[in-house]
């Protein structure tokens, strides 16, 4: 293991010369190089405009994946093996597939974004120099790859992605066996019993369909190793992915301040649809760098905003409407998450905007409790935004009690951010925030139709959130980009951006 991290520290360290010789040439778009490797996924070999030498994911290198999982193996006891099979491609329906999304977990310690395969993370001793990095992944296939696209193969993840043993997928059963045997201690997530109603908030936030191959591995335990204790996966790599790196803080900046800037542009158009704000921002958060939507983007107008997730987007806006959206996008595998609420003509009528100060103050508010130092847990800032909102809402003239206030702000203030946009839930709410931690703020008012409130509030929804890195003594908002004060956004939907922004970016992190 020390000549493998040798290796990678090599490849690392040549990225900077190799870097610099890219960029000079960045201007130069004819007479492009075909690469001389196929692969199944962007690496510097075959897209070395997008991905730095020596990363293997946009701003991560081969050298932080290998320590991620040091890190973890140095949580597991001797003669034990952690087992995280990678997601499938899902269909709609015939040979239509929905967008592959891999097991976050599989890629926060891999960076391996390719489906139908299976890591295994063995350690054997106390030593963390003999700890087994082990892929089984789907072999190269010409055929194959000439519908469905390239697969890096049984030795390329050898090669660039540093595992120390590979094998043929199809060879699951035998493969694990083997090391089953050898070890004593067993981690691995058995998948979750299909048609089980209590799974479903659970699930809500997340991937809720399991892959065939934790089956396979889930039946395999159960008839062979049925005598042998089973740990689970998941709790031990969330904790380690709820504190970023500076590596990962840097991507999820990024993504934010593109995202940001999107919505600053959203501002500067004037738009009748729903479903045309919707495409412009996607449009945009991709045009600016990222690689992707976050998650279905809520673009929610008048009443529509009292869903909290609503993702129709079909809706005609009106003038005299506030439009509520919830979309961001995503980089490397990293979210950005960010909603605003804005007038759909780009001026705030008095009610709105009585409305609108009531909740950015209570933001305002609870993004300066975000600092390590204070002992806040994510619960604490949430029960500090509901007194901060009683007391708003008074301001404004609603029944400020605080069961009042609950049923009309009923979500949490925020929740952690990462590789997934509701990212380790199994990670307690109560539990003190630390520098590292990526949390969203995001307080939310949503007044209904009804006589208990002021009419000039009704069918106004409003929510307004930031991601913040958290900090010793201070904190980061990521998404600071994205304009939020009531003068500000007005002044853009009158004067349009002043400041230029980049659009077609090759690649954002470089």
């Amino acid at each position: 293991m020390q000549m493998l991290k040798r290796k990678i520290w090599f490849n690392v360290h040549k990225a900077w010369f190799q870097t610099k010789a890219i960029q000079k040439g960045q201007q130069q778009y004819t007479n492009k190089v075909t690469p001389n490797v196929n692969l199944g996924q962007a690496l510097h070999e075959n897209r070395p405009y997008w991905i730095k030498p020596g990363e293997l994911t946009p701003g991560i290198t081969a050298l932080e994946y290998f320590e991620r999982r040091v890190k973890l193996a140095s949580k597991l006891p001797k003669k034990s093996c952690l087992i995280l099979p990678s997601s499938q491609v899902k269909y709609a329906t015939g040979p239509v597939f929905y967008p592959f999304q891999q097991n976050t977990d599989l890629y926060y310690l891999t960076g391996w974004n390719e489906p139908d395969s299976v890591m295994i993370l063995e350690k054997p001793n106390d030593n963390l120099d003999d700890v087994l990095f082990h892929m089984l992944v789907p072999p190269k296939d010409a055929f194959a790859e000439k519908w469905e696209g390239f697969r890096t193969g049984v030795e390329g993840i050898k090669e660039f992605f540093n595992a120390d043993e590979s094998d043929d997928i199809n060879n699951l059963v035998s493969y694990t066996s083997k090391i089953l045997k050898r070890n004593e201690h067993l981690y691995f997530d058995i998948p979750h019993e299909k048609n089980n109603s209590t799974q479903f908030f659970g699930t809500f936030f997340g991937q809720s369909q399991e892959s065939k191959f934790a089956i396979t591995i889930n039946d395999l335990l159960k008839r062979d190793f049925s005598s042998k204790k089973i740990r689970k996966a998941k709790p031990l790599i969330a904790e380690q992915r709820r504190i970023k790196s500076p590596a990962e803080l840097t991507v999820m900046r990024t993504a934010g301040q593109i995202s940001g800037r999107s919505y600053n542009q959203a501002y500067a158009e004037k738009f009748r649809n729903e479903r045309t704000l919707h495409s412009f921002l996607e449009y945009k958060f991709i045009s600016g760098g990222c690689d992707k939507s976050a998650y279905v983007p809520v673009v929610a107008s008048g009443s529509n905003a009292l869903c909290i997730h609503y993702t129709k987007n079909n809706d005609v806006m009106f003038d005299d409407e506030m439009v509520l959206v919830d979309a961001s996008g995503a980089l490397g595998g990293y979210c950005s998450d960010i909603s605003r609420s804005w007038p759909v003509n780009g001026e705030f009528s008095g009610p709105q905007r009585d409305l609108y100060e009531a909740v950015l103050n209570v933001q305002r508010k609870c993004i300066t409790l975000c600092k390590a130092n204070l002992g806040y847990s994510i619960q604490d800032i949430h029960d500090q935004s509901v007194n901060y909102m009683v007391e708003e809402l008074k301001n404004v003239g609603i029944d400020n009690s605080r069961s009042q206030v609950t049923s009309l702000y009923n979500h949490l203030i925020g929740h952690n951010l990462g590789l997934d946009v509701h990212d380790v839930p199994e990670c307690s709410i109560y539990k003190p925030i630390e520098p590292g931690q990526v949390i969203t703020i995001e307080p939310g008012i949503y007044v209904p139709q009804d006589d208990r409130y002021p009419k000039w509030f009704q069918n106004i929804g409003i929510r307004i959130e930031d991601d913040v890195a958290v900090e010793k003594d201070s904190y980061t908002i990521l998404t600071v980009e994205a304009a939020k004060e009531v003068k500000d956004i007005e002044n853009i939907a009158r004067n349009g951006v002043t400041t230029k922004i980049p659009q077609d970016v090759v690649s954002p992190l470089f």
